[in-house]
């Protein structure tokens, strides 16, 4: 599990050290940075596919999601005594993306390239990457240390080199994941390729799920949603086909889903009280065929580690919000699971949880910081220096 997640410099998350739990949930007014909270996670895990150089440059390249504020904001600045101003910056600029878990943590530090005559030369750097045992940041927990183009691993009392030539825009993730020397490695990175993100479940008219699909053995949900009338069978065959039923009923009462099949492709129908006829997924409503969707992967039979759904209410009715607050509790007890949300109802059911950790982001002066978590409170953080 996850116990802290710290960003440096990335959007309006200049330096963000958040505490999490097992059941999160993340809310705030708009522009509060939320998304850009989102997005910070998901860049981290792009870190164990080796996609964090091309997420960045599709976001709109590294200098569009570096922090625009002043280097320093001071107590003066804060209480409006003096202008907000830039000054001679003392630091060098740095995109800081890290975690602390139980097993392993994880930070890494993107700098601005070495000038040259490369076509990519407007790609950032990879200059620091560190993974550490546990979640307490010191030297002696500290396991590989990247810098540059060399990487070094811990043996025993001393170091030695594992690679000598690690690329500027790859991960240690994709060079020294080896089972042999550096096993650390390749462990959180299989850990971290296990995290699963849901922010872009289609349900619009042209959306692959409102179609019959190709059935396999599906446990996981794909991203956009496409495999549903699998992903929902394989629930029923192989995971917990009484909780499904539940999880309908809860949302729709006298409802149920039947998975129809044609020539190995497979479809869903929803038989709704009164009617005589099922609905076809193309029939069905923005808001039920996304709850479906939500359901599958709420319900999967191989949970993830790590579970993070961004705005999962989009489309959803107010009176859905309590039934999908109940799966995701319920999915809380298998991963660990973040929500960022804006929707008070799902907020305030999820917050009804004794243990739930709910942090509401506030924008002070253009930086995202946390309601009520005073310095003394953060959890122990602190960036190496490259």
């Amino acid at each position: 599990m996850l116990h802290t997640l710290a960003i440096a410099n990335y959007r309006s998350l200049r330096d963000l050290i958040m505490p999490l739990s097992k059941l999160n949930i993340i809310s705030g007014a708009n522009g509060s940075g939320k998304s850009s909270l989102y997005r910070a996670l998901r860049l981290t895990a792009e870190a164990a596919e080796g996609r964090l150089i091309a997420h960045l440059a599709q976001e709109g390249g590294f200098s569009s999601t570096l922090w625009a504020g002043p280097e320093n904001i001071s107590a003066a600045m804060r209480r409006g005594e003096v202008p907000i101003q830039g000054t001679v910056r003392q630091a060098t600029v740095a995109l800081k993306l890290g975690f602390a878990g139980d097993d392993f943590s994880y930070a890494i530090d993107l700098g601005l390239p070495v000038p040259s005559l490369s076509l990519f030369a407007a790609d950032p750097e990879i200059k620091r990457e560190q993974i550490w045992a546990g979640r307490i940041q010191r030297d002696a927990a500290l396991l590989l240390d990247r810098r540059g183009a060399v990487a070094r691993i811990r043996d025993g009392r001393a170091w030695q080199v594992i690679n000598q030539h690690v690329p500027s825009y790859d991960s240690v993730f994709m060079q020294c994941a080896d089972p042999m020397n550096a096993p650390e490695v390749l462990q959180l990175r299989e850990a971290m390729r296990r995290w699963r993100f849901y922010d872009h479940l289609r349900t619009d008219a042209a959306a692959p799920v409102r179609q019959a699909q190709i059935g396999t053995y599906t446990p996981i949900l794909a991203n956009d949603g496409a495999n549903l009338a699998a992903a929902l069978q394989t629930i029923i065959e192989i995971g917990e086909p009484d909780t499904l039923a539940a999880a309908i009923d809860d949302a729709f009462p006298g409802a149920r889903i039947q998975i129809e099949v044609q020539q190995g492709r497979f479809s869903v129908v929803m038989w709704q009280h009164g009617l005589l006829r099922p609905l076809a997924t193309s029939e069905l409503s923005d808001g039920t065929l996304r709850y479906l969707l939500l359901v599958a992967a709420l319900l999967s039979p191989r949970p993830p580690e790590l579970l993070v759904l961004n705005e999962p209410e989009t489309s959803l009715h107010p009176d859905l919000l309590p039934a999908l607050a109940r799966l995701i509790c319920a999915a809380a007890q298998r991963s660990q699971v973040i929500v960022v949300s804006h929707a008070s109802r799902l907020v305030a059911a999820l917050e009804r949880e004794s243990d739930c950790n709910s942090i509401i982001l506030q924008k002070v002066l253009g930086e995202t910081t946390i309601l009520g978590l005073h310095d003394l409170e953060k959890p122990s953080w602190h960036w190496s220096a490259r």
